[in-house]
């Protein structure tokens, strides 16, 4: 494995593994479709932010891009990862810039159900304060 983790990537299955390096990669190249590729063709994604979760591939690449939109430059590290059966739970720090140049670091967990190798459910919890301006968020 390349990715930079703090996570053993020796003690991570294959599938959960390649989700991480990918996003990885996304983060760095703004090119969603590697991602993209990893999810079913009837995957689900969803955070808190949203009502509904976005559907299939199309959904995919709606919600990557959409993750990246936010962002000047964001990278992702795993910090911990459990994993059981097909599920694989993630979770990870991210630090970068927001695309209005604030410096942003939050963290979260992101839940993924796989089925044949590709990622069927996608849930991801994060610490959404971060996103406030600095003024907002002590007051």
């Amino acid at each position: 494995m390349t990715y930079t983790t703090t996570v053993d990537a020796t003690t991570v299955g294959e599938a959960t593994s390649h989700f991480m390096q990918t996003l990885q990669q996304i983060e760095k190249t703004g090119e969603v479709e590697p991602l993209v590729e990893l999810f079913s063709n009837d995957a689900e994604l969803t955070n808190l932010a949203m009502l509904e979760p976005l559907k299939g591939k199309e959904g995919a690449r709606q919600f990557w891009q959409k993750y990246l939109s936010v962002f000047d430059r964001i990278h992702s590290e795993f910090t911990h990862v459990v994993e059981a059966n097909d599920s694989s739970v993630l979770e990870w720090v991210s630090k970068g810039a927001l695309s209005t140049s604030e410096e942003i670091t939050y963290r979260g967990v992101s839940i993924l159900e796989f089925n044949h190798g590709k990622v069927q459910h996608f849930r991801t919890y994060y610490d959404s304060a971060a996103f406030l301006p600095q003024g907002a968020k002590h007051g």
